[in-house]
């Protein structure tokens, strides 16, 4: 099997397990082959604990979940020096936190404060965590998948700007349609079935590693042209200067996307147009991922809030007035 058909078995697999979330399955693998973290929001019940965990059971990787609670301690995440005692003498060993992990699912990270949420930083953007002036590398494969509740505030802590940059993309978790939900509800009675009856089903081997690496070095010669290099950068810029584009984006945007953004576009739409077989990256590529990486980098002025204006609105706007390739 090629890397294409490896990654496309996991995508068909998770698919099994999530009913009528495609889109997120997507994202889910595209923020692993873009080798980025995510920030998955959604309502509580629509499955998006149940979507991480489906990634790794399928994928042949160590996986961690860390309950966020307002009690959490950084070392409770990223683990600490325990005093040991031997024949030989006393020692302190490094007993590393359930951060040490290939896929790891921060559960409800704005349930943490601040000092909780930071031990993450380093993690995520230098792939490596230091506790006690030694620094502990994390494994090749290794990728944070956070959620958080859009509705519920109290007891959280909400994060900060230059905390959400870091996640490659903000994935947003919908109702599923009618139909989908009847297959849901067959699915888990289906589910529940077997574990009552001790019915065990054989599943297949697990998509190894090395099909993420490979991939991840066929997504690095995908080709990108000046134009559409051009255009992403196009498209970034227009929300760092909404006002050359329109009196109304000048006045709904506060604050545009960093360069993170730019890189992001780059990352994923690669990743994108890779899935769907080709060698090269197409608007059509930018256009799809676009909302998932600017969502979160665009901070909305007091004015946009007030019509009721949400950052998807607002990025449907930046991809009609900005010029295609």
């Amino acid at each position: 099997m090629t890397a294409l058909e490896k990654i496309t078995a996991l995508q068909e697999r998770m698919g099994q397990s999530i009913i009528g979330q495609r889109d997120v399955i997507e994202r889910l693998v595209i923020g692993l082959l873009a080798n980025g973290n995510l920030l998955i929001e959604g309502l509580p019940g629509l499955a998006k604990t149940r979507a991480v965990k489906a990634m790794s059971k399928n994928l042949e990787a160590d996986f961690s979940r860390i309950q966020f609670t307002p009690d959490l301690l950084p070392s409770d995440v990223t683990g600490t020096e325990v005093y040991h005692q031997t024949a030989e003498g006393a020692e302190f060993r490094f007993e590393a936190g359930p951060i040490f992990a290939n896929i790891v699912l921060a559960d409800e990270i704005n349930r943490a404060p601040a000092k909780v949420q930071a031990a993450l930083l380093e993690a995520m953007e230098e792939r490596q965590v230091t506790v006690a002036g030694t620094t502990h590398k994390m494994p090749p494969l290794f990728i944070v998948m956070a959620t958080q509740n859009p509705i519920e505030q109290e007891g959280t802590y909400p994060l900060p700007e230059a905390q959400m940059d870091r996640f490659l993309m903000h994935v947003q978790v919908l109702y599923p349609p009618v139909e989908d939900e009847v297959e849901v509800i067959r699915l888990v009675r289906g589910e529940e079935h077997a574990t009552n009856t001790g019915a065990k089903s054989e599943r297949p081997s697990a998509i190894p590693q090395d099909a993420v690496f490979e991939a991840r070095a066929e997504i690095g010669q995908i080709t990108v042209s000046s134009a559409m290099d051009r255009y992403m950068a196009d498209l970034v810029q227009a929300t760092r200067t909404p006002g050359i584009l329109s009196k109304d984006l000048a006045r709904w945007i506060e604050i545009g996307a960093s360069p993170r953004g730019s890189l992001a576009l780059d990352k994923c739409s690669r990743a994108h147009a890779w899935l769907r077989g080709r060698d090269y990256v197409d608007p059509v590529d930018v256009r799809a991922i676009m909302h998932d990486v600017f969502r979160h980098r665009i901070a909305l002025s007091f004015e946009a809030q007030g019509e009721g204006l949400t950052p998807d609105r607002v990025i449907d706007e930046i991809a009609a007035l900005v010029a295609l390739p």
